[in-house]
């Protein structure tokens, strides 16, 4: 009996490792990213706060202005590329100054010279897709200055045991929003 079971698990474990393998090799470079994926989490006292958001990269392209098409002073932008940015909160939190209930939101903003429009929306969906019926909230932040980034990143900083900024920075634009806990 055991040199039956042995027999037959040998070949089933090779197909599985022949099966990853294919797979493996479709994810090639015809079907790499423009804009890789990333993903941040931060614990600001009990409360996970995840994001998952795609990071496009500036490639000599104006990133923020009235007549660029990569994110567009006053419109919407999807914050990121691919699929809309998801930020998760394990518990309900304060958000740029508003309560918002633990749960996965879209992140899209609004960029401006001064401030931009931060909005947390209940719809996910591919790219700019958004639609405004969908809002839980919508804050505004200030525009600081930071160090030139290539690649679109979102990060923590500022982190207290019941606080962190949650900033959206590209180029030398930052734009921090303050998340607070209970």
């Amino acid at each position: 009996m055991k040199k039956l079971l042995k027999r037959s698990i040998i070949p089933v474990l090779a197909a599985m490792l022949m099966t990853g393998t294919a797979f493996a090799q479709e994810r090639g470079n015809e079907n790499n990213r423009a804009s890789p994926n990333a993903a941040i989490s931060q614990t600001i006292g009990t409360t996970e706060v995840t994001v998952t958001y795609g990071r496009p990269a500036l490639k000599d392209r104006a990133y923020f202005g009235e007549d660029t098409p990569l994110a567009p002073i006053g419109s919407i932008w999807r914050t990121g590329a691919n699929e809309s940015t998801a930020i998760t909160f394990s518990d309900d939190v304060m958000f740029g100054g508003k309560k918002v209930e633990a749960g996965t939101y879209s992140l899209y903003t609004i960029p401006g010279m001064e401030e931009w429009t931060i909005i947390l929306n209940e719809k996910l969906s591919w790219g700019t897709q958004y639609d405004e019926s969908e809002d839980v909230v919508r804050v505004t932040a200030e525009v600081a200055e930071g160090s030139d980034l290539e690649w679109f990143e979102i990060y923590f900083n500022e982190l207290s045991d019941t606080k962190a900024h949650l900033n959206l920075h590209w180029g030398t634009v930052r734009v921090p929003v303050p998340i607070t806990t209970d």
